[in-house]
């Protein structure tokens, strides 16, 4: 079973963090700037720590040079479950 999620990336930030903006987009900060797949590698690899997988278990489907991505995680793992791991849970009821 594989979950879809989309995410904005904002690279370049200063930081590593994932949060759900005002509107309810939920956005990752990145430290890497966008140029030769830095920022993907960074976003790959701080997902997967995240969710405690390794990164060939997530993919970028779509957005590779956008900055809105759709990201596939092979993970037996539903939306809730995986605003939970990341602690997001709590945040998206308050949003």
């Amino acid at each position: 079973m594989s979950l879809f999620v989309d995410i904005k990336v904002i690279p370049a930030s200063g930081q590593q963090k994932l949060v759900f903006d005002r509107a309810g987009i939920l956005k990752c900060y990145l430290k890497s700037v966008p140029e030769k797949g830095k920022a993907n590698y960074e976003f790959v690899k701080f997902l997967a720590k995240k969710l405690s997988v390794t990164r060939d278990l997530i993919t970028i489907v779509s957005g590779e040079l956008s900055r809105k991505k759709r990201i596939k995680i092979d993970k037996d793992i539903d939306y809730s479950g995986f605003l939970k791991i990341l602690g997001l849970e709590r945040q998206m009821t308050l949003g």
